[in-house]
């Protein structure tokens, strides 16, 4: 495994940058992309004839990709967030790394005051722990709370008795005990009170999306005006549209001040739903989200989520009382994979979805989300069957095939 420290380059490989594909090289140096290197210019030629000098991976002609950010992710090989211990979160983060992500929201459920505070104290101790040891998994940068605060009428597979009117002391108390740790909120907008709780999370830097919900197209908009910049699981778990009460959907797919998430499995939405998406909004408002839970990486059988009993059949995840989809088994590079089998979008535009508008969303994007000089080294490899091949942080293996 190489450090931090390590200088090395990674070459013969497909570089997806911010604007197109490029053959070439890409130059590590102290944890950063230092150089990428066109193959067809003069400066490959020297390197190559050097190669001998520093350490060198052969990339096979895959591609290299930024790494994948995902900010709606609940668990997987096993763990999931609301177990709230750090054996839970190992398998999550290397899980998760062996598919390319190296950054994400550890995203709870809707649950009791007590379960979110055990999720919220072990993040926080988790993420310490992450920043002081050597990394073997991607990195928590902090937490979606998905609920408590939705509607009773799509709870989708939230755990309906502990849905809660939104309630600011809560959040107030959170913010004070586990400061810079809630990172995302997902709430039903047209719920009492909603309103200025939106705008107090926008002045405390948090986002607010709107995610199991009833709103109307209006509810949306003055939801907007009051700071909401997201909308989780686009499509799914949400008042769809009408033409003449365009709805929380309606309202999502026209309005520029939202990103959208997308789960892009062939499960949770019909492609051509996904094709409406992309041609309905910015390219640069999309996020591709895995929504994952503990089975993902598992085999068939009986899982949880949340408290409440799932079955996952053929990998597609579901209540096992009333059949509700029950997030994914999707991983990053699965979705990258979709979307890239199954759209009209170029790999630096789906990079986009899968990392740099995640960055951008989050205010990390100066740091992370592409493939630029300067930025940190977080990249990953993979074959033409986007099989990861390895997947670094700040220039450290975090997994490697």
């Amino acid at each position: 495994m190489m450090s931090a420290a390590t200088s090395w380059i990674i070459n013969n490989v497909r570089i997806v940058t911010e604007t197109s594909t490029i053959y070439g090289a890409v130059v590590v140096e102290l944890g950063k992309i230092a150089n990428i290197i066109p193959a067809s210019s003069k400066e490959y030629h020297l390197l190559t004839e050097n190669i001998q000098q520093i350490a060198t991976i052969d990339g096979q002609n895959g591609l290299l990709m930024a790494g994948f950010i995902d900010v709606h992710v609940h668990g997987g090989n096993g763990g999931d967030f609301m177990n709230a211990d750090h054996a839970s979160y190992d398998a999550i983060t290397s899980f998760h790394a062996a598919h390319g992500t190296t950054k994400m929201l550890a995203t709870t459920m809707t649950a009791s005051k007590e379960a979110i505070e055990a999720v919220l104290a072990a993040v926080t101790s988790y993420r310490q722990n992450q920043q002081t040891n050597e990394q073997s998994g991607a990195t928590i940068i902090g937490v979606h709370l998905e609920g408590p605060f939705i509607s009773e009428k799509w709870p989708g597979a939230q755990n309906p008795a502990y849905i809660q009117p939104p309630t600011k002391a809560w959040l107030a108390e959170w913010i004070d005990k586990w400061p810079d740790q809630i990172k995302l909120l997902t709430l039903a907008p047209e719920k009492e009170e909603a309103a200025p709780l939106i705008n107090w999370l926008a002045n405390q830097q948090i986002i607010t999306a709107c995610g199991h919900t009833d709103a109307l197209y209006s509810d949306i908009q003055s939801a907007a005006d009051a700071g909401l910049t997201h909308a989780v699981h686009t499509f799914n778990a949400m008042k769809g549209l009408h033409h003449r009460e365009p709805g929380t959907l309606g309202a999502v797919l026209t309005d520029d001040r939202i990103y959208c998430e997308i789960i892009a499995d062939g499960e949770h939405v019909h492609r051509a739903a996904i094709d409406l998406l992309l041609r309905a909004k910015p390219i640069d408002k999309l996020i591709l989200i895995t929504d994952a839970i503990e089975a993902a990486g598992m085999v068939d059988g009986n899982y949880q989520l949340g408290g409440l009993a799932v079955t996952v059949k053929d990998g597609v995840a579901r209540l096992t009382e009333g059949g509700a989809l029950a997030g994914s088994s999707l991983t990053m590079n699965k979705a990258v994979q979709y979307l890239a089998n199954n759209s009209s979008l170029a790999l630096h535009e789906i990079s986009q979805l899968a990392s740099k508008n995640a960055a951008r969303q989050l205010g990390i994007d100066h740091t992370t989300g592409s493939i630029s000089i300067g930025k940190q080294a977080d990249l990953v490899w993979l074959d033409d069957n986007f099989q990861v091949q390895s997947t670094w942080t700040n220039g450290i293996a975090i997994y490697n095939r």
